[in-house]
């Protein structure tokens, strides 16, 4: 029994051991993460000489983009002729084509009818008898259908 004890004992020891060990270890690593490179010597640590690496330093971090960057992206997106100037026609380019859609009788003067389309064209559906009104059984089929609930991958 007393072997046992001690085993456990000796167990416990040598995980706090290891605990300490490894903070120590990885306050070191802080360490010499904030010391510059040219404070710290290779030769001192018994490093190779000219091992950039061997200090333990991150990898420089791939740049981030601006916001001058992303800004410069937005502006010629709507700079189509490259001018660097946007117009009203080219601030208004990107909505032209779902005007278009919507304008059906190619007048463009958008209606309320061109406008409320879809809406009127469920009402039409759902008005089975075609007297302008809708029942609430008629109203009951403009309800929208429930979207199937995607299936597991797992």
């Amino acid at each position: 029994m007393n072997r046992f004890v001690a085993g456990g004992v000796a167990g416990l020891l040598m995980a706090a051991a290891g605990l300490f060990w490894w903070q120590g270890h990885a306050e070191r690593q802080r360490e010499r993460a904030l010391v510059p490179a040219s404070a710290s010597s290779p030769v001192d640590e018994g490093l190779p000489e000219g091992d950039e690496n061997a200090f333990g330093a991150a990898p420089p971090m791939p740049p981030e983009a601006r916001a001058e960057d992303r800004e410069a992206q937005r502006f010629n997106r709507y700079d189509r002729n490259r001018d660097a100037i946007i117009t009203r026609t080219e601030m208004l380019g990107s909505r032209t084509r779902d005007f278009r859609k919507l304008d059906t009788d190619g007048n463009n003067l958008l209606s309320f009818e061109e406008w409320a389309v879809k809406t009127a064209d469920r009402f039409a559906g759902a008005d089975g008898n075609g007297d302008g009104k809708l029942t609430r059984t008629e109203f009951a089929t403009t309800a929208p259908k429930p979207e199937p609930k995607p299936k597991c991958r797992c």
